[in-house]
């Protein structure tokens, strides 16, 4: 069978190549003959070689794997988002696409070789079988997933919609192990997870996707809010973190606040399919409700169409860090034999003009590596009010608030699961906790907590620790490791005895997580993002603004 399918695949080729040979022959066009003559040769070249290595070469071969591997190497040097799916990836990428995943609604973090649950989906399969955050899996079916990796038991723990899952765990409330039977259930990507009243008449949308139906969701979140607030002032967009998704439902999305008509986006590509301009085509909610846009360097591809059609429109604000920068459009290809090819066609355009795609994926350096665009390629557009805005590096934001970067010694504590473990010691001993907005780390919980750390065998490594190291590596090498080696040690001892003060230096910040990680033990991620209102900064800058007209309408005209 095998065998015959290969030869219908090389008969396919010959019968290619023979076509544009024959238009070759027969002069249509110079540069079209040439052109896939080429193709035509470099095909025959690469078959014929195919089939002798599969038929002669001295071991074994994988005929399959062996093309992969041909396929892989030629997409190497293109964009990443350009990739083949063989036969057996099919589903798994129509399944991802399609935004709906079945599973039991936990999210797992692994510690040493325990796998522990750090998130469960608020009504999901796992939350109504009572599992809770800090439970430990032991094992799914028959499989045992100590030492397993998340991403391999979350692969175990997901299947057909409806059927059931088996699995053991010990609880943290009283260390008992536990059996469940949890029905699986497709779990709708929610493009719109969170809508709630941020402030004093200001609304706020958290966008996590661009799957189908996100325009119609955040459609429905801006018609919620007004619901709730007739005398509401503003509204906050946040795309911080999403990756994108369709460009179709980012148009959706920016018709809730623009007129029906408005250019949007615009693709162009080599053929004429791949030249397209996207305009709005419903009636909006609201064209006048000030918006602020919320975006960070994670926010790529549909977000900064949005993002970036509501700046060159000055339609809102945009605030954060400056955004992905992925200006690339793709489309799957059907492929024979049930494979597909997933190719960047096309670059996208805000309606200034400009392309964001921050990566010159077309210039390669003589290793392979790319670059970001030249700065001396990056050109200078205007939005309609005048205002300057720039392409070739994603969205830079009207107003800049970097994104915080956790200090060393938060990051170990994490790294080192030591905040979720309090978190999840606190829960096993409290029973109720106020309101997620309304809760706070007191002086003595955090004092509970240094002690907790301190119990345990804490440490983090810092530059100055590498700036010890490299100083004691160069005077060991000059044979003075006699002399230094006492001061080396106090030298060390006295950095240990800093960083501990790092605890007390950094309090606000590792307050804020400790906050987090004990409210989603009782509120899940929809108390996080509640509490989050009183102390993110990029939040509280933007209802700021959106409460302040005057700030608001000079960023707008370019006066601010």
């Amino acid at each position: 069978m095998a065998t015959k399918m290969n030869r219908r695949f090389f008969q396919k080729w010959i019968l290619a190549a023979g076509v544009v040979i024959v238009f070759f022959l027969l002069g249509v066009g110079a540069n079209f003959s040439d052109k896939y003559f080429e193709i035509a040769k470099s095909m025959d070249i690469f078959g014929r070689s195919y089939k002798e290595i599969n038929k002669v070469y001295v071991d074994e071969t994988d005929a399959t794997q062996l093309m992969r591997t041909a396929i892989d190497a030629m997409l190497v040097n293109m964009d990443p988002y350009t990739n083949y799916f063989g036969e057996n990836e099919i589903e798994d990428a129509k399944f991802y696409q399609a935004g709906q995943y079945s599973g039991i609604g936990i999210k797992l973090v692994k510690k040493a070789d325990t796998l522990f649950i750090r998130d469960i989906q608020k009504k999901g399969p796992a939350d109504r079988a009572g599992l809770k955050i800090g439970d430990k899996l032991l094992k799914v079916g028959e499989n045992s997933v100590v030492g397993m990796k998340a991403e391999e038991a979350l692969d175990l723990l997901s299947g057909e919609s409806g059927s059931k899952v088996s699995i053991e765990t010990i609880k943290l409330s009283d260390a008992s192990k536990e059996s469940y039977s949890i029905p699986r259930e497709f779990e709708s990507s929610r493009n719109v997870p969170y809508t709630h009243m941020a402030g004093d008449h200001i609304g706020y949308i958290m966008l996590t996707g661009f799957d189908q139906d996100a325009g119609f969701e955040v459609y429905n979140a801006c018609k919620k809010l007004q619901a709730e607030d007739p005398d509401l002032e503003g509204i906050i967009l946040d795309l911080r973190g999403n990756p994108g998704g369709r460009v179709d439902e980012a148009v959706n999305i920016t018709n809730a606040f623009l007129p029906k008509g408005e250019s949007i986006v615009e693709m162009r590509g080599r053929t004429p399919e791949t030249q397209r301009i996207w305009t709005t085509r419903q009636d909006p909610v609201d064209i006048e409700i000030p918006l602020a846009v919320l975006v960070n360097r994670s926010s790529a591809s549909a977000s900064e169409i949005v993002s970036g059609a509501m700046q060159d429109l000055d339609r809102g604000v945009v605030i954060g860090e400056r955004s992905f920068g992925k200006g690339l459009v793709q489309n799957v290809r059907p492929l024979s034999f049930n494979t597909q090819l997933k190719i960047t066609i096309a670059k996208y355009y805000t309606p200034s003009g400009r392309c964001i795609q921050a990566i010159d994926y077309s210039s390669r350096n003589e290793d392979g590596s790319v670059g970001k665009i030249a700065d001396s390629l990056i050109q200078a557009f205007t939005t309609k009010n005048g205002r300057p805005v720039y392409d070739g590096g994603g969205i830079e934001p009207d107003i800049k608030i970097p994104n915080m970067k956790y200090q060393a010694v938060t990051q170990a504590l994490l790294n080192q699961g030591l905040i979720f473990d309090f978190a999840s010691q606190f829960s096993k001993k409290r029973g109720a906790i106020s309101e997620a907005e309304s809760f706070e780390v007191s002086d003595s919980l955090y004092k509970a907590f240094i002690s907790y750390v301190d119990s345990k065998d804490f440490y983090f490594d810092t530059k100055s620790d590498q700036a010890i190291d490299d100083w004691e590596e160069s005077l060991f090498n000059l044979d003075y490791q006699e002399e230094i080696t006492d001061d080396i040690s106090s030298l060390r001892t006295k950095l240990q005895q800093l960083k501990k003060q790092d605890l007390q230096q950094h309090k606000k910040e590792i307050v804020r997580v400790i906050r987090a990680e004990i409210i989603k033990r009782y509120y899940y991620q929809e108390g996080v993002w509640k509490a989050s209102f009183t102390d993110d900064p990029v939040i509280l800058n933007a209802m700021s603004v959106l409460q302040d007209q005057e700030t608001y309408q000079k960023i707008l005209s370019g006066k601010g």
